[in-house]
């Protein structure tokens, strides 16, 4: 519970914790110092199997750790709308998670895959392509389905 100490004095509308996708301590202690959770999900098959354990996880943490946890949405990223997976695996969370699936779409995008390597945000890289204007529509609609409020 020391992120979530650390956290209570933070003087800012919102911080973002970003987790590595393997589920570990590091997951555990972001989960319980959280007041909500947005879920990016690859476009891909095995996202699908790692989003199922996630939930259980976010189960146990509400269960025992961090009651007050909610999901706030699921962003659909690395999505290639010409592709058959794509639009399977984007069906199958919106049939799952209805109205909490990001009406933004995160492209699969080649200038948001290099960007890392430059040490670099999306931002400060190419912030006229697609991937870093989805990026800023995510950030948008984040406030707009948190009411403004601090989460």
């Amino acid at each position: 519970r020391a992120l979530q100490r650390a956290l209570g004095t933070a003087a800012f509308d919102y911080v973002l914790i970003d987790c590595p996708p393997a589920l570990s301590l590091l997951t555990v202690n972001a989960l319980t110092a959280a007041h909500s959770l947005l879920i990016p999900v690859q476009a891909e098959y095995y996202a699908l199997e790692g989003l199922g354990q996630l939930l259980n996880v976010v189960q146990r943490v509400r269960q025992g750790l961090n009651p007050q946890l909610e999901l706030l949405g699921v962003v659909m990223t690395m999505y290639d709308g010409r592709t058959a997976l794509s639009e399977q695996v984007k069906k199958e969370v919106v049939e799952h998670f209805g109205d909490k699936v990001f009406d933004v779409v995160v492209p699969r995008n080649v200038r948001l895959a290099e960007a890392p390597s430059y040490g670099k945000p999306i931002f400060e890289h190419d912030r006229w392509r697609k991937g870093a204007k989805a990026y800023k529509q995510v950030a948008r609609e984040v406030h707009k389905r948190a009411g403004g409020k601090k989460q």
